[in-house]
């Protein structure tokens, strides 16, 4: 579960609360790659320092482990939270990362295509005919390259007789 921004405040000393708030929705997009750079490393040094607290708390409660010293007392609860708060803001620095990363390959990949487009209207005509037809263009109407097979009209009037006098001879029977 996420915590509040106040909650993320009350966990957090002064100098830490300036690298999480820097992290947060309008102060985010306003940091360059350098700046998100610096509070990735100071991000990941919060957060694994706050891990190492709350793991070397869990085993002096299990009492797998002395104390480190005075000034660490309590729970291994609180290193857990101030863990949370800062693993939220290193996975925003993150993201922001990312999306600087996407916003300059989509810059790269419309100049790259602008300059093929200017090299491709420079070249000079091609000096080879077309391949004529090519298999995408679905199915095409072909003529008929066979001759026509239909009898002379003079057949088709013989025939029809024939067929007349054949019946009438075994009409006379």
């Amino acid at each position: 579960m996420s915590l509040s921004n106040k909650r993320e405040l009350s966990l957090l000393k002064h100098d830490e609360a300036e690298v999480v708030r820097t992290t947060h929705y309008p102060a985010i997009q306003e940091l360059d790659r350098k700046a998100i750079a610096e509070a990735r490393r100071k991000l990941t040094t919060l957060r694994d320092t706050e891990k190492t607290f709350a793991r070397q708390k869990a085993r002096e409660v299990r009492g797998k482990s002395d104390a480190r010293g005075g000034s660490f007392p309590g729970t291994a609860e609180r290193p857990l939270e101030r863990k949370q708060v800062f693993s939220s803001a290193l996975r925003r620095v993150n993201k922001q990362a990312a999306r600087l990363d996407a916003a300059d390959a989509r810059a790269a990949h419309i100049d790259a295509s602008r300059r093929a487009l200017a090299m491709r209207r420079a070249a000079p005509p091609k000096h080879h005919p077309d391949a004529g037809k090519t298999a995408d263009g679905g199915m095409v109407a072909t003529s008929n390259t066979k001759g026509s097979t239909k009898p002379a009209p003079a057949k088709v009037g013989s025939v029809s007789q024939a067929n007349k006098n054949a019946q009438a001879k075994r009409d006379k029977r």
